[in-house]
């Protein structure tokens, strides 16, 4: 099978790598975050909002990518 004409068939593996970058990106924020403030109620809003921005940013970098395979 080609992964080209089945794109979904790698996101759907279980034991796929980039399924390790959504616990990763969450424990950066937390502790990067945890790291700057002290009180708990601060932290989780900041936390919840730094892991979006590295999801969305990695999303769009992905698309990217995806985007320049597909071209070349």
């Amino acid at each position: 099978m080609n992964a080209l004409l089945f794109p979904g068939i790698l996101a759907a593996a279980p034991n796929n790598i980039t399924w390790y970058l959504i616990p990763l990106a969450f424990s950066i924020s937390l502790v990067y975050t945890a790291s700057r403030y002290e009180e708990t109620k601060l932290i989780i809003t900041r936390t919840t909002r730094l892991f979006l921005t590295i999801l969305v940013f990695m999303a769009g970098i992905s698309l990217v990518l995806l985007g320049l395979s597909m071209w070349l």
